[in-house]
């Protein structure tokens, strides 16, 4: 429902008023009296759908049904809006290259989603002596996946993981 309030018959305040018929046509500056008894005749609401415009613009309209058509195109618009995730791969410093391809792909078809993408590389117990490994893997999903994505977020360490964010291109051609 919109959040929006609109002045409905008796509570539109100005005395002079633009009055619009419900098919859109231009009645014109009419006074307030005038267009709550027009609307009266016609057997529905005046309503003020432009308040601020200089004299405020009223359409003598149904009120439930603009109110279910403002909802309905709210609805439409909030069906075209895409939600981007935040999706993750893990990957290790050590792990084999069929697995690590396997987990590059699946980052890939997340970029195409349109999805921003986490990589993180997981270090176990010894491993962390050895942290250069993670950087070397870490560029080399960074070269795999740089036609479709491009760096948000630099590779920091948190904890045990080294951790970096991509986000998609737009207009990115996809290999298959």
């Amino acid at each position: 429902m919109s959040t929006t309030h609109y002045r409905t018959n008796a509570q539109i305040q100005a005395k002079e008023v633009r009055l619009l018929r419900e098919d859109g046509t231009q009645v014109g500056v009419v006074a307030r009296e005038e267009a709550l008894s027009q609307a009266k005749t016609a057997g529905v609401d005046a309503v003020e759908i432009a308040p601020l415009a200089v004299p405020p613009v009223v359409k003598l309209i149904d009120y439930k049904k603009f109110q279910y058509q403002l909802s309905k195109k709210e609805r439409a618009a909030k069906s075209t809006q895409k939600k981007v995730d935040l999706k993750e791969i893990r990957l290790t410093p050590f792990m084999a290259e069929n697995d690590f391809s396997v987990k590059i792909n699946r980052g890939r078809e997340f970029l195409t989603d349109g999805h921003k993408l986490r990589v993180a590389v997981k270090f176990v117990g010894r491993q962390l002596g050895h942290k250069e490994f993670g950087d070397k893997i870490m560029q080399r999903a960074f070269q795999l996946l740089s036609d479709i994505s491009a760096v948000d977020q630099q590779p920091k360490w948190f904890g045990r993981q080294y951790i970096a964010t991509l986000s998609p291109i737009k207009n990115a051609k996809t290999k298959n």
